[in-house]
């Protein structure tokens, strides 16, 4: 597997069409799209430096890593009640945490691997369903925790792509 992963098209979501659901779900692939695209072009170096003195496991493949766990757990497992196995199992999370075979290819390979697993957990569920695995949630509060948390990761990844090779914007 190369080192490097590529930019993915991405669209900004039609401002007039869609349920509350189609918005939300398209502002995520919005997000996610921006996510892969901070990556695309970086050696494995550059994107598992970890620039930031106050968040020493935070590299862009760890934030990357990171998306894929949350929308594993919230969207699949949560929202869904899918028996797949959680990828931050235990305490601190290790979902942050790099392996030799990580780089930006095979990390991005398996976030773009969730987005199907996460649709087909949403699929036939309407913003007031109860999620299937706890009940604690509704799928509104799982899918508006999950777009700001992209959203917030995402702009971690805007600093350390600047950090990494100077590279800014969407």
């Amino acid at each position: 597997m190369s080192n490097t992963s590529s930019k993915v098209e991405r669209a900004w979501p039609d401002p007039l069409a869609g349920d509350e659901l189609t918005v939300q779900t398209r502002f995520l692939d919005f997000l996610r799209a921006t996510a892969v695209n901070k990556l695309a072009g970086l050696t494995r170096a550059q994107a598992a430096a970890t620039p930031l003195p106050s968040s020493p496991r935070m590299s862009a493949l760890g934030v990357v890593k990171h998306l894929t766990a949350v929308e594993r757990w919230w969207l699949s497992i949560e929202a869904g009640g899918s028996d797949a196995p959680s990828l931050w199992p235990g305490s601190p999370d290790p979902s942050w945490d790099l392996t030799t075979a990580d780089d930006p290819a095979s990390v991005v390979e398996a976030y773009r691997a969730e987005w199907p697993r996460s649709a087909a957990a949403l699929a036939g569920l309407t913003p007031e369903n109860r999620t299937r695995r706890s009940g604690d949630f509704t799928v509104r509060w799982v899918l508006a925790h999950v777009v700001q948390e992209t959203a917030r990761h995402v702009g971690h990844l805007d600093a350390l792509r600047e950090l990494a090779d100077g590279e800014v914007g969407e």
